[in-house]
């Protein structure tokens, strides 16, 4: 998974942390602990005192080297030894540990090639050759680049460029009389999940996508290439997975359930998630000839790269390639390693944490980076564990495989499991890449309380702040800048009051997907990011050792960060005398995200001609391309009444209710939380089933896997969140009876969760 960097402006980022520093030395000399009495709590900070010591930099360092010598993607002999080696691991340490194992679909290259036919010849080199000073650059075995689950062909055809192939794109070449269909569309990285790019270019008719990386984005337009800098060289290519994962992730043959031997399988001209046309990732040095040879009209300045040439739309048959894809559609044995430290307690209550040790060739920052942090906290654990500590609650600890495909490993494991882990499990922690910079944190908001606690209790290794403050600094810049998300505007408000920051919703594109969204399991996904240079190597040959340790985070300070604030979390989870949860966290969220509705309603309502499409015809005429087609202006359908009475009522209720057991909560933990073990099991479960109530049987509209009514990834954004989905994505797009249907969905789920939220209340007071 990768994620943004933003870089703050260094005075004004110094400012800001020479305040939140001031602050922070004001606050108490022993805070309270969420789900601790004070006793307790004391004991607390000198268990985990005692576990940061038993991290190691050095560890992780010696490990990421090991475990990204050689190629490590999904079916390679390398993937599979990391996992024995792993499980070697745990069970020195202490773990009961297994390695289960899935089959799963896993396509690999059989043949590519990608030649100009016209005008002149070219033939892509479709390559990543070796680097200076990158030791593992040369080693054999790496697939050649190419994206999975795209479908096979052999075709011909005209070019056409279609900037980020997104939605928009494709009504700006309609308006300027570009027709895809038939054609070969070729795109370039951003502007949303890559497996969007051919999607689209299918759904529009074109018979095959090529999605190449522009220099002007992660190449020399931002900063040097490797090997002089951190950033993408002319010949480094992204791979990665085109699967449908908006539609379900895991094993397409399998949805549903665990990819056992036994499964049933669907044939694979069935399996919704696979496209049907070739795709091929290339570099901007094979892009290049391509693009050059393009004529139709010029690309519209926001289209425009970094490459030395005028970016011209094609469309026409001057320039025609020749792309064939052809691929080995095998199934493959994957590895996950499951690791157990059962509870002394309560061995039926689950904390789960993990993160993907598969790569798509060396993997050493997608994702080792975050894998060795894992690592080191169940090596830091077990030494607690040695010493005569338990864990009250039962902790596992999962390196899943496969997950660059489209979140294999997790997701079979969950629906291998879900009646399980519907059962037992109270959260789930992920990680993924990890590098220097700022804490970023995302997740159910029923944990933003003791997330924050934990955060606020880690210093960053920079600054010498802790990492919740330093993030809080970040999150107030990024929304004072001009081009500020509102959701970034907002966060930098919520930043601004001090107390707790704001958590971000998970869409998807990490392994929390199977456990949040399709079984209702409370999750949190953690990592550092901003200040390295990595996210010019990402998913190519050389996201290596050698470049980690120059550009990611060099004496892995970061990645003891990491450990710390997960590690915390997932001890404070497994030994509170009270589950850390506050549910007004999320009651307080739900009211926003409702509100965020009405007022893109309201927008809509008052606007009824979409910023997409022409205002005034004869004005749009002056301004535009006079080579442009300029047509009668177009306006939207009228915004109907949607009706979010039910949704606002139970989204009131459930603040009065989410107050009522706060009180409850903290009347009982300040009594010494005096409870039976049957009084604390009975509280405990209920507190962990609370996430699913959030969810509906149905599922989402045309995707029934995503059951979790508040949080999904978006089905035109890929990675990105949609909030109040069921509702939000019918209402901008359109579909106004089933914006009506789900809101009335959403109103009733919610209504569950208050319900359950006021017998756990009752629970409390017993």
């Amino acid at each position: 998974m990768t994620r943004s960097t933003t870089r703050l402006p260094l005075a004004l980022a110094c400012a800001l942390l020479t305040s939140v520093a001031g602050a922070a030395s004001g606050t108490d000399a022993a805070p309270g602990m969420l789900g601790f009495t004070a006793d307790h709590a004391a004991d607390q900070r000198a268990l985990e005192q005692r576990f940061d010591a038993a991290l190691s930099a050095n560890d992780q360092r010696e490990w990421l080297k090991l475990m990204s010598s050689q190629p490590n993607q999904v079916g390679s002999p390398h993937d599979k030894a990391n996992a024995e080696w792993m499980l070697a691991r745990f069970k020195e340490w202490g773990w009961d540990a297994r390695i289960e194992t899935f089959s799963v679909l896993y396509p690999t290259p059989r043949k590519e090639s990608l030649e100009l036919v016209a005008p002149g010849h070219f033939k892509a080199k479709l390559f990543e050759p070796p680097v200076r000073g990158d030791s593992t650059s040369t080693v054999a075995g790496a697939l050649p680049p190419y994206n999975v689950f795209g479908g096979d062909g052999d075709v011909t055809a005209a070019l056409v460029y279609a900037n980020q192939g997104m939605p928009d794109d494709y009504k700006e070449l309609a308006r300027r009389g570009i027709d895809v269909r038939g054609k070969i569309v070729i795109t370039r990285y951003g502007g949303g999940w890559r497996g969007l790019k051919p999607k689209l270019a299918q759904e529009h008719g074109a018979v095959g996508c090529l999605i190449y990386s522009d220099p002007r984005d992660d190449g020399y337009g931002a900063g040097d290439s490797y090997p002089n800098g951190g950033w993408r060289p002319e010949d480094g290519v992204q791979r990665g997975s085109v699967v449908d994962m908006q539609q379900y992730p895991g094993d397409p043959l399998t949805p549903g359930v665990g990819a056992t031997p036994d499964a049933k399988r669907l044939d694979i001209k069935d399996a919704k998630t696979v496209l049907k046309i070739p795709v091929l990732p290339i570099s901007y040095a094979d892009a290049l000839p391509l693009l050059r040879a393009l004529d139709g009209p010029m690309a519209p300045s926001g289209w425009r790269g970094g490459l030395p040439i005028a970016y011209h739309l094609g469309g026409g048959n001057a320039a025609k390639a020749h792309l064939v894809v052809e691929s080995d559609w095998q199934r493959k044995d994957i590895y996950d390693v499951v690791a157990v430290m059962k509870g002394s307690a309560e061995p039926d209550q689950w904390i789960l944490r993990g993160n993907h040790h598969d790569g798509w060739v060396f993997g050493a920052w997608d994702p080792l980076s975050g894998n060795v942090a894992l690592l080191d906290e169940a090596k830091a654990i077990g030494a607690l564990a040695k010493t005569g500590w338990r864990p009250k609650r039962t902790l596992v600890y999962a390196s899943w495989d496969a997950e660059e495909p489209g979140l294999l490993g997790s997701t079979e494991f969950a629906e291998a499991h879900a009646d399980e882990l519907q059962r037992k499990a109270v959260m789930y922690i992920n990680t993924d890449t990890n590098s220097r910079g700022f804490f970023d944190m995302g997740g159910s908001h029923s944990l933003q309380h003791v997330l924050n606690e934990v955060a606020n209790g880690v210093d960053d290794p920079e600054t010498h702040v802790s990492v919740r403050e330093r993030a809080r600094a970040k999150m107030r810049i990024d929304g004072s800048a001009d081009k500020a998300k509102p959701e970034e505007k907002e966060f930098a408000k919520l930043a601004a009051k001090g107390g707790d920051l704001p958590i971000g919703a998970l869409g998807s594109g990490s392994d929390y997907s199977a456990f949040l969204q399709h079984l209702g399991i409370a999750s949190l996904n953690l990592g550092f990011s901003g200040e390295e240079d990595q996210g010019g190597v990402y998913h190519s040959r050389y996201d290596s050792f050698d470049h980690y340790v120059r550009f990611g985070d060099p004496d892995f300070a970061y990645g003891v960060a990491l450990s710390k604030v997960a590690g915390h979390t997932m001890l404070r989870m497994a030994d509170a005398d009270v589950l850390p949860m506050r549910f007004s966290d999320f009651s307080d969220t739900l009211a926003r995200y409702v509100a965020n509705l009405h007022e893109s309603i309201d927008g809509m309502r008052k606007d009824t001609v979409s910023q997409h499409q022409l205002i005034d015809a004869k004005a749009y005429a002056l301004v535009s391309d006079p080579t442009r087609p300029v047509g009668a202006p177009t306006r939207d359908s009228e915004v109907p009444v949607i009706d979010l009475a039910a949704l606002d009522a139970a989204t009131k209720r459930l603040t009065q209710s989410a107050q009522a057991f706060e009180s409850a909560y903290d009347a009982r933990v300040a009594g010494g939380f005096k409870t039976t073990p049957a009084q604390q099991s009975a509280i405990d479960v209920a507190m962990a089933r609370m996430e699913q109530a959030l969810t509906d049987p149905d599922g989402l509209p045309g995707r029934s896997w995503y059951k979790h009514m508040i949080y999904a990834p978006g089905l035109l954004t890929g990675y990105d969140a949609k909030t109040v989905p069921g509702v939000r994505e019918a209402v901008e797009q359109r579909r106004w009876d089933e914006a009506n249907r789900y809101a009335a969905i959403t109103a009733r789920v919610v209504n569950a969760y208050r319900m359950q939220l006021d017998r756990l209340t009752t629970l409390m007071k017993q």
